[in-house]
């Protein structure tokens, strides 16, 4: 990369080589939410946590009456904040302003970290499509390019299909599928020219 350049991964899929040496992203898919100068932001869409949303909802003094998300896993969104929400969502229509603590991802969806988009969903006027983290996956400026450099990651554009409505234990190969790779044809080892 030429000095002065910068790549832009937001709104791209992480996709964890099978030689990942942290444990912690071993088959892992991260959601990037913000990739800049200052590092990189995202959230693990594949690693389940043994607490379902209607738990999490209990917790802080909420009923969630919708069935079809009270028995979603909270996902392990990475190692960083691992105490705090992260609410992974469709954008609200244009009429309808975002909630607190929301960051905008171009591409067509949004990340909250504010009590309210809980309380919408509650109330049943929440985003229709969410995954819900504990803790995110974060990079200071430089690392994750490095880690890419190492070959430690592989990029692809992201596909919401894959976060929403792909079956969990399916998301670390449908992702490989979106540059045409099999997993079992990855090898271990890092290529070093």
């Amino acid at each position: 990369m030429p000095s002065g350049s910068r790549i832009d991964l937001t709104n791209q899929f992480l996709i964890a080589m099978p030689g990942m040496a942290d444990e912690t992203f071993s088959r892992t898919v991260v959601y990037l939410c913000e990739h800049n100068e200052k590092g990189a932001v995202g959230l693990v869409i594949n690693k389940p946590i043994d607490i379902k949303l209607k738990n999490l909802f209990e917790k802080v003094e909420l009923a969630l009456d919708r069935v079809e998300l009270a028995e979603q896993p909270v996902y392990f969104g990475g190692p960083v904040q691992t105490e705090r929400g992260f609410v992974l969502h469709d954008k609200l229509g244009e009429d309808r302003p975002p909630y607190n603590s929301t960051l905008s991802v171009p591409g067509g969806l949004a990340m909250t970290t504010s009590k309210d988009v809980l309380e919408a969903l509650a109330e049943g006027t929440g985003p229709a499509r969410v995954l819900v983290t504990l803790g995110y996956s974060g990079w200071q400026a430089g690392q994750l390019e490095d880690e890419l450099g190492r070959n430690g990651w592989l990029t692809v554009d992201a596909d919401p299909k894959v976060i929403f409505d792909t079956p969990i234990d399916r998301r670390y190969d449908t992702a490989l599928a979106l540059l045409g790779i099999d997993p079992r044809m990855l090898s271990q080892e890092a290529g070093h020219a």
